[in-house]
């Protein structure tokens, strides 16, 4: 690929010029931004179209992915690293006299997720264009992302996420393959001239699904997939009979209803509205992705009953599960294909990754919304349940337990069940748990079908890219940069664990990397940190079961500590919390804001000024935590053991030279095991006890007892030291689901053992090289190959 700084400069220039209509002397940094990426954009268009030429001509079994959620991160970086272009755009635009950096920061990041999941999608749409899979990525263009958010008198509160305010130049808008999705009205039933019973859905309400394709490149092997993203529109966009009539409110409202089905990302759904407003974004864009799979198939001069050697579709936790009974209708109402046949090839195509334990995480919908917002899916979701029903009772299974449809709910997870010829859990421990405990029925019923494929990150994103001195290093010490698409390459640094010039020029990169994150946060926000310090930190979304609030209550303990009790720490200490609360997720909202009023707290008090000091990142989202996670010394990974599936955040740390301090809980499980009890700091109940010890288990005051600052730490919640946090103080002290409590001694030992640990400098850094040199394995390439030979057959 033409890589001549000369030729790259003229492509700015020519789409400054004819796209912006400016020079590099008078382009706004916006304009210089797109320019930029259409440069690059160009560059992908050959490649992409190579690609998709590749794969209809060789009729190549294609991976749906169906996912409520991407966080991609930024695309421009990710893009130039991928087409081996980064150093020759940032020397083409140094002559041009603007920085790269100056340039990726304009763009606007897409906040297309609410946490791991969207991480997760956004790493395998990775991980496939890397190993040249063909694969169709299928969400919802959301306008608006989760939120932006902003702290005010250290509360959260959810600005809009207005991503597509200046557009995106690297989505391409597919009209052609535009397609309707009904909703509403009734179903009736006709015999066709053939014979064949038909149904038709009759004073529905019609929407329109347009799709806009993003193309996701491959690292340096010429391929491009496709992550694309379905936008909804009204058929009609307005009623000119009532702008004739002067009725301009109604004139547009059918349109802006139909709109509302793309406008938001995870609406409340704590009200009938937003119930139905999430159930119509999740049959909206699964119905438009198997329209245009069926479409695409065909147009192959395939049949139908082919399809599964040709398509497989993966259901991304129970969001997109209503694909199950859209394919059914597809194929029976619109192929008059027998049911059973279509219900074959439904359990050949289909697979299904849980992403939960906790029952109520599974999505269950009201059978009367389901009925009167889908009324032919729910009619075909009844029929699967009578013949599911029967299937079981002829195995001797427990009916109800499995049942789709019961106490005036339709249970997604098992529909899921039913029809998929492969459930994965996303570590070890949760397939243990899925097996053992949440569909232990069903695991009895079908032995064979219920696999692990732990989760896996990126090393592109994660380590290339957000850690520039770090790759450099590796590619330095292996000889190449094959490692980048071989992770398990990176477990040869093994052989420098005593070579002290190679450990301290880990410890010299991440003090950089710690000035580098104290720049970042001093531009964003105007807060900076001590790269000399220590720093912990906790970024994930904001959850009980994840225990932000044990974390904090451990840092006040340690204040109070300090101050009243003459305590200092050996050396200082800096911890950053980053996360978003659900916006109706009221207590989550109150550990925000505890954390930040404790943050003033401490930060504030001149007894603590070099010692100890709270960072709450504001807006958490794929790029700042390319800026924190590398300069991170300890990686909290501390919820409950059995409650986290999996996580993946602990995996970027790791990769990234952090010591994890958790639970074994999650792939927290798999990462002791790779790296032995002595290069991983694990505390509290294993799994298997935490039943047992919320049942029996000491009372809070009983643990005061013990531990006087905890007692202090927990009164400040409630005697306005830290602020009016009585609730949740009461919380902790009277009902403690977490089990924070229970678990907080064990952490704080494990606490002092890191931080002592950390002052045996040459100790440390060999723990850190370990660490780095064993996180080959989670590699979302190993991820997806796991995929592709287990499930997918691709």
């Amino acid at each position: 690929m033409e890589s001549n700084i000369q030729f790259i400069k003229d492509s700015i220039i020519e789409n400054l010029t004819h796209s912006c209509g400016r020079s590099v002397a008078d382009a706004s940094p916006l304009q210089m931004y797109n320019a930029v990426a259409l440069s690059v954009r160009d560059r992908i268009m050959e490649q992409y179209q190579q690609t998709n030429r590749a794969i209809r001509e060789g009729r190549k079994k294609t991976v749906w992915y169906l996912s409520l959620e991407y966080l991609t991160g930024k695309f421009l970086g990710t893009n130039l690293l991928a087409l081996g272009l980064y150093d020759s755009y940032a020397a083409a635009l140094k002559e041009l006299g603007t920085d790269i950096a100056a340039v990726e920061n304009t763009e606007a990041e897409p906040g297309l997720g609410n946490g791991g999941l969207g991480r997760l999608a956004a790493c395998f749409a990775d991980s496939m264009a890397c190993a040249g899979l063909p694969t169709l990525s299928c969400g919802i263009r959301y306008d608006l992302g989760l939120f932006r958010q902003r702290f005010v008198d250290g509360k959260q509160v959810e600005l809009p996420d207005d991503w597509l305010a200046d557009g995106c130049a690297w989505e391409i808008p597919v009209p052609e393959d535009r397609f309707e999705v009904l909703f509403d009205g009734n179903v009736t039933s006709y015999v066709d001239e053939n014979g064949w019973l038909c149904y038709r859905q009759e004073n529905c309400t019609r929407i329109l699904a347009t799709p806009y394709d993003i193309p996701v490149c491959g690292y340096g092997n010429g391929w491009c997939n496709t992550l694309r993203l379905w936008s909804a529109s009204s058929p009609a966009p307005v009623n000119l009979g009532a702008i004739s009539t002067g009725n301009y409110v109604r004139a547009v409202a059918e349109r802006d209803l139909a709109e509302t089905i793309s406008r938001v990302l995870y609406p409340n759904d704590s009200h009938n509205q937003g119930k139905s407003l999430r159930l119509s974004q999740q049959y909206f864009f699964t119905s438009a992705t198997l329209q245009y799979m069926i479409k695409r198939h065909k147009s192959l001069g395939l049949s139908v009953m082919d399809l599964p050697d040709y398509a497989a579709v993966q259901i991304n936790d129970t969001h997109p599960a209503i694909a199950i009974a859209e394919l059914m209708r597809l194929l029976v109402d619109g192929e008059h294909i027998g049911w059973d046949d279509a219900w074959d090839i439904c359990g050949k195509v289909f697979a299904y990754t849980n992403h939960t334990i906790m029952w109520e995480a599974l999505e269950n919908w009201p059978c009367y919304l389901m009925e009167n917002r889908l009324p032919r899916i729910y009619m075909i979701i009844r029929e699967i349940d009578r013949r599911y029903r029967e299937s079981l009772n002829a195995a001797g299974a427990p009916t109800e337990r499995l049942a789709i449809i019961s106490d005036g709910n339709v249970r997604m997870a098992n529909l899921c069940l039913s029809c998929v010829h492969k459930l994965n859990g996303v570590s070890e421990l949760h397939t243990d748990i899925l097996k053992n405990d949440l569909f232990a029925d069903y695991h009895r019923l079908h032995p064979d079908r219920t696999i692990p494929v732990t989760n896996g990150v990126t090393p592109r994103r994660w380590i290339l890219q957000s850690n520039p001195a770090l790759s450099s290093l590796l590619t330095e010490l292996l000889g190449d940069d094959g490692w980048v698409t071989d992770l398990d390459r990176i477990g040869q640094l093994e052989n420098y664990v005593t070579d002290a010039s190679v450990l301290s020029r880990l410890a010299l990169i991440k003090r950089e990397n710690k000035i580098r994150f104290s720049a970042e946060l001093q531009r964003a926000s105007g807060l900076s940190i001590d790269p000399d310090s220590v720093v912990d930190v906790q970024v994930k979304r904001l959850h009980e079961y994840k225990r932000q609030l044990m974390n904090i209550i451990r840092i006040l303990a340690m204040y109070f500590q300090l101050v009243e009790g003459g305590k200092e720490p050996s050396r200082p200490l800096t911890f950053v919390f980053g996360a978003k609360a659900s916006p109706g997720y009221d207590r989550a909202k109150q550990i925000i804001n505890l954390i930040n009023n404790a943050a003033a707290l401490i930060n504030n008090d001149p007894r603590t000024r070099g010692l100890i000091r709270v960072v709450f990142v504001e807006n958490y989202c794929a790029t700042s935590a390319g800026y924190i996670i590398p300069a991170a010394d300890i990686s909290e990974q501390i919820s409950l053991a059995g409650k986290e599936a999996s996580g993946t955040g602990n995996m970027k740390f790791m990769m990234n030279g952090a010591l994890t301090l958790g639970t074994l809980d999650g792939a927290n499980v798999e990462m002791h095991r790779l790296l032995g009890a002595e290069n991983i700091y694990i505390f509290g109940l294993r799994a298997e006890e935490v039943t047992q010890s919320l049942t029996r288990r000491p009372t809070a005051a009983e643990l005061c007892i013990n531990d006087p600052w905890l007692d202090r730490a927990i009164k400040s919640l409630g005697d306005g030291t830290v602020g009016p946090f009585t609730g949740l103080m009461n919380y902790l002290m009277f009902e403690d689901p977490y089990l924070c409590l229970t678990d907080f001694a064990s952490y704080r030992n494990a606490t002092n053992r890191i931080l002592s640990d950390y002052e045996n400098r040459g100790l440390w850094q060999r723990k850190s090289l370990i660490n780095i040199a064993r996180s080959g394995f989670f590699s979302s390439d190993r991820s997806i190959a796991e995929y592709r030979a287990n499930i997918w057959n691709a």
